[in-house]
This record gives C-alpha cells, sequence and structure tokens, in this order.
C-alpha cells in the first residue's frame, strides 16, 4: 500500500474519532509508551496482546530517535486498518512538528516536503486520550486545564492545552506550574491532584519522559516507555477494565 492510500484510508477511521475515547468495562487494556522508530518493540507488543477482548493503546511519539520510523508509523497504521476498534494510536509531541517544530527530527528531516504534509496533515486527526469507567486517563504528557474532560474533544491544535498534553512533564515536586523547560511545560503534585479530582479519575497514564519515574504522586500517576532509542528496557501497563483501579499497585508493568 502506498504512502497516499494508507493516508487515505487511515484517515477516514481516525475522522470518527473523539480527541477523547471512552473505553467500556470488558476485557484489558494495554498501554504502550513511546516507541520512536522501534519498530520491533511495536512488533512485539502486537504479538504477545492483540487478541480480543483487549485493546491496545500506543501512548504517541512513533516517530525519529530510531532507526525505523517511517516503518514503525506505516506497521502502525495498518494494524489500525485491520483493527479500527482493538488499536488506537495518540497524539505525541513528534507527531506534532507540523505544528510545533522540535529538532533534532530524524524522521521529519529525512522526508519530503510533500510527506511531511500527509503524515502532518494525518496526525493531526490522532486522538488525545482515552478515559475508562473504572478510573484510568490516558495520554501522552501532561494534563490540560478544562472544566471537564469533555472540552478535550474541541482542544485546538497548537493551543496551550494541547502543549500541555502532548509535550508537558511532571516531576517530584509538590508545586502546581513550575513554568517552563526548553519548549515542555513542567507541573508538579498539586497540579496532578487538582486536576485529577476534577475529572474524577484515580490513576494517570502516561509516557513522554523517558527518565522520569515510573510512578509518582501516591502511585497515581503512571510512565512507562517503550523504546530501545531511549532505554535498555522496555516498559507496558496493563490495566483490568473490569476492577477498580486506585493506583499503580492495581496495573500490572511487564517488560518486553
Amino acid at each position: 500500500m502506498n504512502l497516499e492510500e494508507l493516508v487515505d484510508k487511515a484517515s477516514k477511521i481516525l475522522e470518527k474519532e473523539p480527541r477523547l475515547i471512552h473505553f467500556p468495562s470488558q476485557g484489558k487494556v494495554v498501554f504502550v509508551g513511546d516507541t520512536h522508530g522501534d519498530l520491533d518493540a511495536s512488533q512485539q507488543v502486537i504479538q504477545r496482546y492483540l487478541k480480543k477482548p483487549n485493546r491496545i493503546v500506543f501512548l504517541g511519539d512513533y516517530v525519529d530517535r530510531g532507526s525505523y520510523s517511517e516503518e514503525n508509523i506505516q506497521y502502525l497504521l495498518e494494524l489500525k486498518l485491520e483493527h479500527p476498534e482493538e488499536v488506537f494510536l495518540l497524539a505525541g509531541n513528534h507527531e506534532g512538528f507540523m505544528v510545533k517544530e522540535f529538532y533534532p527530527a530524524n524522521f521529519w528531516t529525512s522526508i519530503s516536503f510533500e510527506e511531511r504534509e500527509k503524515y502532518g496533515l494525518l496526525f493531526s486527526k490522532f486522538p488525545f486520550s482515552i478515559a475508562t469507567q473504572n478510573g484510568i486517563l490516558a495520554l501522552h504528557g501532561a494534563l490540560p486545564d478544562l472544566k471537564s474532560l469533555e472540552e478535550m474533544n474541541w482542544i485546538e491544535l497548537g493551543d496551550g492545552n494541547w502543549d500541555r498534553i502532548v509535550w508537558g512533564d511532571f516531576v517530584e515536586n509538590e508545586m502546581d506550574i513550575l513554568g517552563d523547560l526548553w519548549g515542555r511545560p513542567q507541573f508538579g503534585r498539586s497540579y496532578f491532584e487538582r486536576m485529577m479530582d476534577r475529572y474524577e479519575k484515580q490513576v494517570l497514564v502516561r509516557s513522554h519522559q523517558p527518565h522520569a519515574p515510573i510512578t509518582m504522586f501516591n502511585k497515581r500517576c503512571v510512565t512507562i516507555f517503550t523504546s530501545h532509542a531511549y532505554l535498555p528496557t522496555r516498559a507496558i501497563a496493563i490495566a483490568d477494565l473490569e476492577k477498580e483501579i486506585r493506583s499503580a499497585e492495581d496495573i500490572v508493568l511487564e517488560r518486553i
């Protein structure tokens, strides 16, 4: 399948998905952190866990850093075509190059301008977050400041809340908003707890920060990373959607 056909077919599926996707209380969900051109990581997850009623959520950053960015994103897009109800691709900051440029960006700088436009338009349609009925919220970076989770469906690419979702970091600090570090907004425990209480969720599953602690804030913030481009080990998180989730202790963390 050529790029134009792949983008066209994937776009039609993604256009039907809201920015905030709600999962029913059925089966398990497998969360996958940044894969960053680590095609083997994506393949390992799919081979092991893609079976009904499981759902697999990739938390963004499929390109750059690793050696197989284009192969990785095309593999995942083809999976999305084959399993639209089981495979979900969330937006990460590395999918937002056409909105907010960053460097180094070996995937984006290795393709033609026409290809950049095609990928950029497709990636602009990726959803932002997954919410479960048993207390989990999942996204790429940090929490947006919204009156309700449903407002996520009206976030504009490039606005402040988009920036928080795809670029935001959490740090082990008691403060609320810590400012901006090299284009990455920084947030502490106070902000995390305030937003999670507002959204009535117990656990946040995220990626984005390869060197962040796996758990923060009384084990309510879980950070996973799934790429050898940064780390020697690759982590995923598995949650049972039919059981109450109150902390990371209710989630299974595995290495692949």
